[in-house]
């Protein structure tokens, strides 16, 4: 069997002293792994960096197989990341979760093509912060457990939507939800709308970030990784280290100024 498809590196560990286990994210064949012969050679490493859109064909005497992979680099998207810690970080945990959480050779396209316009925006580093939050929010709703963030859950309006519950994915309105304000997650205002792109002009505060991370982290660990006994990657919490630490120093640095 054979196929050939383009799709996005999502993983690469080194098998023997010269081989790669490669995993990609393809629209029709969705997460699915390969031998690449070679791929830690200087010829070919570059091509299988974790972020990198290749055009890959895989050959396989079973579908269920290993198989290997040979491709070549279509979109080098990982390379600013090695210059800028902020981008690489973002990189790293968007790859580990598309990862973690999407399921073995089942078509996941819409998930594809939300990393891919990440990807490519890499460049922009933690100004990305906002639509990274957005993609997870899209990479849960692909996979059948999207948050419902249009009404109240209790009421049925839309206006004052200040929470989520932790049970249903669905917002909650200011009054509705005081009463039981320690249960519910904090929606912060920039996902009202989770569709919309990042106005530049109005920076989402980085507190806005951790609080929107903290409601798709809840539920990717709930239906994606602990479903399967598995943690939250590593990749994402040091993402969200650097958020916090970028949060306690902008207040210092305002005060300074």
């Amino acid at each position: 069997m054979e196929w050939q498809e383009d799709g996005i590196v999502l993983a690469a560990s080194l098998f023997g002293e010269s081989e790669l286990i490669v995993t990609l994210a393809t629209a029709s064949h969705g997460r699915h792994r390969g031998l690449v012969r070679g791929g830690a050679s200087s010829r070919q490493r570059g091509t299988w960096q974790p972020g990198n859109l290749v055009r890959a064909r895989w050959v396989g005497r079973l579908p269920d197989q290993l198989g290997h992979y040979t491709g070549e680099l279509i979109e080098a998207w990982a390379a600013p990341a090695f210059e800028d810690a902020d981008a690489l970080a973002l990189l790293a945990a968007a790859c580990a979760v598309a990862d973690g959480a999407l399921p073995e050779h089942e078509a996941h396209p819409k998930a594809l093509i939300g990393l891919a316009r990440l990807l490519a925006r890499l460049p922009q580093g933690l100004a990305l912060l906002p639509d990274y939050v957005r993609f997870e929010i899209a990479l849960l709703a692909e996979l059948g457990y999207g948050l419902d963030l249009s009404s109240c859950a209790a009421t049925g309006r839309n206006d004052q939507l200040a929470y989520v519950s932790p049970r249903t994915g669905r917002a909650v309105s200011l009054s509705a939800g005081e009463p039981w304000k320690d249960r519910l997650f904090a929606l912060p205002p920039f996902l009202l709308d989770a569709a919309a792109p990042v106005v530049a002009a109005a920076p989402v505060p980085h507190a806005d970030i951790l609080a929107g991370l903290a409601i798709t982290g809840h539920f990717l660990e709930q239906h994606a990784f602990g479903i399967h006994h598995r943690p939250l990657p590593a990749a994402r919490t040091r993402l969200l280290d650097r958020i916090a630490l970028a949060a306690s120093i902008a207040p210092a640095a305002t005060e300074t100024g």
